[in-house]
Parts: structure tokens; sequence; C-alpha cells
């Protein structure tokens, strides 16, 4: 349970994961039990309405065959007619609506589509029952079966399901149909189009459990025990229910058997109560995992099998001293998410997030937000599994508007579902440690805006009261004022360092949170002079400075947010963004050709700018030196080009061709100086520019040198990963580097870099991380953008050896050799 005690901790007994077992295989066995099938091919697409697109006839000779997850927009063409939005962003300070070209990407996302599915399911399933599973589709679901309606759902980034069995025709074909459609103005960053998340066939015996039907808590844990409780809802459908038997085992992490409990007559809701002796707790930092295995039994025969998976760990949040896992304190230090997958768009891929969080990892990221929607399943299991504290966010608008087709149209009817929804998916995972209900909604200036917080918040405990309740705040006075703030467990702030210490003072049993923080703008390898701090500027190139110095009129920099968050009854802070993503192109979003954002520590096709080894030498425990910028600076010799340094070392020393420009340590009183190294006064020369690293006794620790690159000669290739599964989705991401003859980046490099993939794989994307690029993602070359691009390489079902070349104009051709396996 989450509540608050009289000194105002809140505090909360969590819980841990529900997902279903998934098979890759379509076939219906007699013999089994439970058979979840992925149905991801075959599909056929068509982009326009078609008056009859549910029939069971239909002439497809002009639908398109397609693999879902599918995003049929994100081949382009980009255009800044596309979605063109006349709007006043009173967050950015504007005091008129202007016209915004590349608020959702510039991509075409707009209109109807209709996918269509084959299947056949012979006449020994007619006992059986059939839930078609959607994990998202965007939007206005419309799903038919046998050109019969089924079921609609609004929200494209919820998950739904619906039982189909009464649709089925078996021993004959069936149609599957699916309608969407999205509307213009109905988002402020690219939503996607499609099927883009996972769908799934699920087959069971009429007795099972029901779909999401588990909910596992852990209310007490010491070191010795952990009483695990465990709720599962069964459907009957028709049958008698005193003929059936519930049997629950729990696994560790090594598949052994630990315990099991039985109910002898199960009902519709069942309580079980195990203990799990010398428990191991999950944390981000060692996320050890569990799962239970419901099987219902009717006379001693097997009926159903679910598989839940979840963790054993405790939380609770304080106003002195912030947040605790399993009693100790624990600072988050996150980022928020928006659920694109850069140049692959919406589509999910599973080898992509994993690639994805693996950065943030390394870069010591610990929490996600997953802003401002529902995410894909996948992010949450892969929370779990990699360690990270997730917030689960359902909405961007509630019942005021943000854009003229957005969620507020159907706030009303939908509300209590997606939130419900989303609740009773993700509720298992350990990963979750709050709900967020909304972000920078309308209502904090409205007087009667916290009695819909309070509406919601109350929907959220109705389903889990396990977990404390958020939202992001950026009118914080209105919030306030208006009730908003006290109507929910944890109120976020959203870009307010400075009030912290106020807000504490003045509401002292206010857990503390900086739920959106930052926002610095930057493009990578770009390096404006001069180096200025201050309001993001409007350069001529629409690109923005990597010297980390630019942020966001109602925003700061990293240095102003840690100096903040140094205070022991700050929970964390989760920063604007982990990485770019699609619309949204801050400040040129009336300025085309920018598509795409710039607030990321990582690139949107995952390439680190330099503010990531900023945050690596703040959050990480890895020894961190990372010098900018670049050396090659035709035309400016003599003048002054400033060096910086991220690093985690007690000091440094810059040397320019040998001649040293001076120590330096980290001044706590100078906010630019606290958390970097600078040399504002270095005189560009060509040639060798060097960073030597002390420790904390004076002695050298570690050096980077930077040289002055010659002509771009080759290329170099660096793979994520060289070995792939053959799977038909495994993506590794190969870096691409132009170099010199001596292997130096060419930091100005544009060269036009073309692919080749030979093998058992093919070129799914390339990307360069300019948001002002208008090339396809899908095409088999990329302009280098300041000596630097990236090729998505995907996998084939088949095994065997994979060759991708790269060549450019005047570059010596590169092949790097990459395999693929079962």
């Amino acid at each position: 349970m989450c509540k608050k005690t009289a000194s105002g901790t809140l505090c909360c007994i969590l819980l841990f994961i529900l997902t279903t077992c998934f098979t890759t295989s379509f076939s219906v066995s007699a013999q089994s039990v439970r058979t979840i099938s992925e149905l991801k091919s075959g599909w056929l697409f068509i982009k326009k309405d078609v008056p009859n697109g549910a029939a069971t006839t239909l002439d497809e000779k002009n639908w398109k065959q397609v693999t879902v997850p599918h995003d049929w927009a994100i081949g382009g063409p980009f255009s800044e007619e596309n979605d063109l939005q006349k709007v006043q962003v009173t967050e950015d300070g504007e005091q008129s609506a202007t016209l915004k070209s590349g608020r959702t990407g510039g991509l075409p996302y707009m209109g109807v589509g209709w996918y269509r599915k084959h299947i056949s399911i012979s006449n020994q399933h007619k006992d059986k029952k059939f839930y078609l599973e959607f994990d998202g589709a965007m939007s206005n679901a419309k799903v038919f079966v046998n050109n019969r309606f089924v079921g609609e759902w609004p929200y494209g980034y919820s998950s739904f399901n619906f039982n189909i069995t009464s649709f089925l025709s078996f021993g004959k074909d069936n149609v599957i149909a699916v309608r969407l459609e999205n509307f213009p103005e109905a988002s402020r960053w690219y939503p996607g189009a499609g099927i883009y998340r996972n769908v799934r066939l699920v087959q069971s015996n009429s007795v099972s459990v029901a779909p999401w039907g588990t909910f596992i808590t852990t209310p007490k844990i010491s070191n010795e025990t952990a009483l695990v409780n465990i709720e599962t809802s069964i459907d009957f459908t028709n049958e008698t229910i005193n003929q059936y038997s519930l049997v629950t085992s729990i696994y560790n992490h090594r598949n052994e058997k630990i315990e099991t409990h039985t109910v002898a007559q199960a009902n519709k809701k069942n309580i079980q109560n195990i203990t799990i002796k010398q428990p191991i707790l999950w944390t981000a930092e060692a996320p050890k995992l569990y799962y239970a295995i419901s099987t219902i039994k009717k006379n001693g025969q097997t009926i159903d099998t679910y598989k839940t998976t979840f963790g054993i760990r405790s939380i609770a949040f304080t106003p002195e001293k912030g947040m605790f896992v399993n009693g100790n304190n624990t600072k988050l230090k996150g980022v928020c998410l928006h659920d694109d997958f850069g140049p692959l768009g919406m589509a999910v891929n599973k080898s992509v997030l994993v690639s994805r969080l693996k950065l943030l990892k390394e870069m010591g990221c610990n929490a996600i937000r997953g802003t401002h929607n529902p995410h894909t399943p996948e992010m949450l299991d892969l929370c779990d599994e990699m360690g990270f504290y997730f917030i689960d966010e359902a909405f961007d608008e509630w019942k005021s508007p943000k854009v003229k087709n957005g969620y507020h149209l159907i706030f009303d009817k939908w509300a209590q579902k997606d939130i419900e929804a989303m609740i009773t998916r993700d509720r298992n995972h350990p990963a979750l440690i709050m709900y967020s209900i909304g972000n920078e909604i309308k209502e904090q200036g409205e007087k009667d805006g916290a009695a819909v917080a309070k509406y919601l918040t109350k929907i959220c405990h109705d389903i889990d009261a396990t977990r404390p309740v958020t939202a992001g705040f950026n009118n914080m006075n209105q919030a306030i004022i208006n009730g908003l703030a006290d109507a929910i467990d944890i109120p976020g702030w959203n870009y307010k360092p400075e009030a912290y210490a106020k807000l504490h003072k003045e509401h002292p049993n206010w857990v503390m949170l900086g739920s959106e923080t930052v926002s610095t703008v930057s493009s990578t390898g770009v390096y404006k002079l001069p180096a200025k701090t201050g309001a993001m500027k409007m350069w001529p190139d629409n690109q923005s400075t990597a010297y980390d110095l630019e942020y966001c009129s109602w925003s700061q920099l990293p240095d102003t947010e840690w100096k903040f968050q140094d205070n022991e009854y700050m929970v964390g802070e989760f920063v604007w963004t982990g990485y770019d993503y699609l619309g949204e192109p801050t400040p040129y979003g009336s300025k085309w050709p920018s598509r795409s954002s710039y607030f990321g520590i990582i690139d949107l096709c995952g390439i680190p700018k330099d503010r990531y080894y900023l945050y690596q030498s703040k959050w990480s425990t890895k020894k961190v030196l990372h010098m900018l910028p670049h050396w090659n600076w035709q035309g400016k010799e003599g003048e002054d080009v400033p060096v910086y340094v991220y690093t985690n070392y007690a000091s440094a020393e810059v040397f320019i061709n040998g001649k040293s420009f001076g120590k330096k340590t980290f001044i706590k009183e100078n906010l630019l100086d606290r958390y970097r190294l600078r040399w504002e006064n270095t005189k560009y020369e060509p040639g060798e520019l060097k960073v030597v690293a002390y420790d904390t006794k004076g002695d050298i620790a570690e050096t980077k040198v930077i040289k002055t690159a010659g002509q771009a000669a080759q290329i170099l290739l660096k793979a994520d990963k060289t070995t792939l599964i053959a799977n038909g989705e495994d993506i590794t991401l190969v870096t691409v580097n132009v170099i010199d003859k001596d292997g130096n980046l060419c930091p100005l490099s544009n060269d036009i870099i073309y692919f080749k993939v030979m093998g058992a794989a093919s070129l799914r994307a390339v990307g360069n991380g300019d948001a002002t690029s208008l090339a396809s993602f899908e095409i088999p070359q990329s302009k280098a953008f300041y000596g630097k691009c990236m090729a998505y390489v995907q996998s084939t079902k088949s095994t065997g050896t994979v060759l991708l070349k790269a060549w450019g104009k005047n570059l010596k051709p590169t092949i790097i050799n990459l395999k693929t396996v079962k």
C-alpha cells in the first residue's frame, strides 16, 4: 500500500512484472493448453480509406505486404506541409500563434490506413478461446474479424485486447482487419502511424487466467524472508467454478522451483500468500528476477498455464531523504524518453531498444520517465532485466486542449479505460516506481483542475495502491494554488530547480522530485564561436552549439540542475531528453527544415553527444576523460577556441603542440566550473590538442589527444555487436567515422557514404543525427554529419556470414564482418 505517515513519509511496499509467455510460431496445437502466436508477417496494408476494407473477400492486388510492427510514415517524404500547425506555445513564452513546420516531424502520418491478415484455425479448436492482443496501434483503431466489428480503441499508445472467439470461422479462412485513422494537429511530436507495436493471437481453453490477470506484491520483506502476495483472476466463461484448482509455483532467476501453493477450489479471484526464504532483492544495480507459473487444473489435468515475472523489493519516499530502495537511500539519475526509435520511427524493435538502454546504463543513468504516454511493453521488460527505475505516464492532455485534435476529445469516455489498461498491464514490473497522470496539463491554471487530478489519482490507487501517483507541473504557482500539487502523492516539478529549497521549506511533507529537467540543446559535433552561455540562439544553419551552453528560455543547463539536486531531500531528476526524437525541433519549430529535436544527450540515430560524457562524469562510477571541441579550425589560427574537459578526475591540464595552458581544478563557487573544466583562452593552431588528467595525489592518471585531421581518406566501421540472432528482427548499429590516412576523425566531413549489405542480413535504416536532414532513412546512403553517420543492419532468418560494405567518393571502401546465428 502507498500511504503518507504523520511525518509525511510516503511508504510503498511494491510489486513487480506481468508478462505472458510468447511463441514465435502461429500454429495452434491441440495438445497445448495456451498458445501465443506473434502475428508479424503476412499482413497486407493500404494507405487510404477502403469502404469495405473488412470484407472477407476483397481485391487485394494493390495492397502492400508488410511486417508488423510497421510505421507507415517513416519512409517519408519529409515536407514542411505535413501537419503544419499554427499554434501559440505559451510554455515557450510565445506571445502569439506561429506556424510550426516540423512539430510532428514533417512526416506523412495523417490519414487512414487499413491492415488485413488471413488466418486459418481448424475445426478441432472450436472449444478453445481466442484473444487478439495489440500492444499499440496509432490510432483510432477499429478491429474487425470476418467483416464483423469486434471493438475499438482510440488512444494509439494504449495496449488492448479483444475476445474474438465468437467471430471466428473454424476450418475456414478468417480475415482480421484493422482500420486506423490519424488526424492532423493531434500531437506535439511525431506519433508514428500504423500497427507500430506487436500483435498476438492467444489461444487457451475456455477456463483460463484472464488477460493481465495476475497481480503480485511483496508486502513484507526482510533479509530472511519475503511474503509474496499473488492475486489471480480466472475467466471461467460458462464453466462450473468448483471443478478447478489453482497451483502457483515460484521460480528464481536460475529457473529453480522454490515454492508452490495450491488453491483446492479456485474462484474468479484468488489470493495466495507464499513465503520466500532468503530472497534475492531487486534493485537497478542488481536486477534479479523471479517468476510465477499459475496452473489451472481440473481433475489433475492441466487446463491453463500463465507466466508472471516479478521482483522482490520495497520502496519508500520521504520528504527529508528522498527515495529508499530496500532500505537504501537511492538517487534517481533519470532521463525522459519519447518512444520513437529514430530512423525506425515508432516501429518497435527490441534489439534497438536494448542498444539504447545500454548506452544510457553506461552513462550512469538508472531511471526512465516514459513520456508522455504509455510505452511499449518491451520497455518495461528491459527496465526490469537491465536495471532501470521507471515512471509510467498516461497523458499529455486532459480536458483542456494543447492541440486541436488531442486527447481532450476522448478524455471523458476513455481516460479511466486507458489508465486501467496501463496499470493492469504494467503493475507487476519491479522497475515501475510511480504512475504519472499527466504532463504540463492546462488544468494547472484552472480552479477545477484539482478535481480532475483527484479523479485520476483515485483510479490509480483503486487498481494499484502500492505505488505513488505523480504528475509533471511546469506552472508551479498555479498548480499549488489550485490544489493539484496536493491532489497527488508526489508533485513533480518541471524546470524549477531554483524553487526546490523554497518548496521544501514551505511544504515540508512533500517529496521533492525533478520530473523534467534541463532541456539543454546541442547538435553533434557542431561548435559555435564565441562559446557563450545563454538562452538558445537561432543560428543560420539551424544547429545548436555542442559546447553545451544553450538552453531554452524556460529551462537550464545541467550544471544548474545539479547544483540544486545536491540536496539530500531531492529524489532525483529526469533530464529532457535521453535521446533526440522526431518532432518538436526547439528552437527551430518555425524554421524549416528542422524536423527533430536537439534536446537529446544522444542524437537521433544513437551517437552520443559531448553532453553524454558530462553526465557520465557526474552520474557514473567510471573514470571519465572527454575533451572538446575538434581541432580543425582553418582560418581561426591565433584566435581563441575554448577547450572544455568533462571528467571526474581531480584536475587536468591542456596542451597545444606541447605548450601548457595550465592545470585546472573544479571551482565549487563558479557554476560553470563546478562540474566542468574550461580553458576559455586557448589559441588555435593546427597540430595536437592534448589533455592530461591527474588523480587526487597529483599523479598522471589518463591522457587524451585530438589531432588536426587531414583530408578524408577512409572509413572506420564499428558495430555495437557483431553477432546477430537469425530471427529476422535483430539489429546491430554500425557507427561510421570518416577518417584521414592516419586514422583521425575528419570532424567537418559531409561526404556521402554508400552502403551494401551482403549475406544473411539487410540494411534496415540509416541516419546521421542531423535534425535538418530531409533524406530518407530507408535509402542505402547517408551524408556524414560532422564526420559521422550510422547504419542499421538487420538479420534475416538465415544463419551465416554478413558483410557490410561502406564507401564514398575518394574514400577507400571498408567492410565489416558480421554473422547471424540461431
